[in-house]
């Protein structure tokens, strides 16, 4: 994508209301003002709030959005040219149930209150497969420390990837710490029991994935 694409879409995203864009700065030094208030300020409901993290582009929180219409999404990226597409369809197809938050997912914990959250996605992250970048991969000790944090006692993490590296990492820090894996198939399109939403939607990179007949993965876990 150009420079004057990514400003063209920057540009945009001030102007969606489904888009909020905070200070790091702010947000780190608690004057990040929806939190614990994303249900009444920004939804304007008290429906379950589910994220997605790394969103991409958006069609995850999309596809959810608009299976699940009693549900609030907020997709989250530090690429805010890529969730442009997700944030102008929402618009576009007036649906209500879905918002994007531009931030790192480092410091999701400064945006969401203690138990705001219902549900966390994260789908096709970066494996992260270099052993120095350990610190970067999404489920790693200390990023499920910090969506507990946020999550209701009951709340669920799901992690679908093509990644089977990322899979068997993940697989293996739940057990080794002892958290409850709920449901985890190392290729959810030719075994059952997976939840709807898993085969359900699907992003265009997983699409290709499937016609080249990549694996796809998937781990339902609590966190302890």
């Amino acid at each position: 994508m150009g420079s004057k694409n990514k400003l063209k879409r920057f540009r945009e995203n001030e102007t969606f209301s489904n888009v909020i864009q905070p200070e790091r700065e702010d947000a780190l030094a608690g004057n990040f003002n929806l939190k614990g208030k994303w249900g009444e300020a920004f939804f304007k409901n008290d429906n379950p709030i589910v994220l997605e993290l790394g969103c991409g582009k958006g069609e995850y929180t999309i596809g959810l959005a608009q299976r699940y219409p009693n549900t609030n999404f907020i997709g989250i990226d530090i690429k805010g040219a890529r969730f442009w597409r997700g944030a102008k369809t929402a618009l576009e197809k007036n649906i209500n149930n879905a918002g994007f938050l531009r931030t790192q997912i480092e410091i999701i914990d400064h945006f969401f209150a203690e138990n705001e959250v219902s549900e966390i996605w994260i789908t096709f992250p970066d494996p992260q497969i270099k052993y120095k970048r350990t610190k970067h991969r999404l489920t790693n000790t200390e990023f499920l420390q910090r969506y507990k944090k946020i999550l209701k006692p009951e709340g669920v993490v799901n992690l679908k990837t093509d990644s089977e590296f990322m899979h068997g990492y993940t697989l293996g820090l739940l057990h080794g710490e002892g958290h409850e894996v709920i449901y985890a198939n190392h290729n959810v399109y030719r075994n059952e029991g997976a939840p709807e939403a898993v085969t359900a939607i699907q992003t265009f990179y997983e699409e290709q994935y499937l016609e080249l007949n990549k694996p796809i993965t998937y781990i339902q876990f609590k966190i302890k």
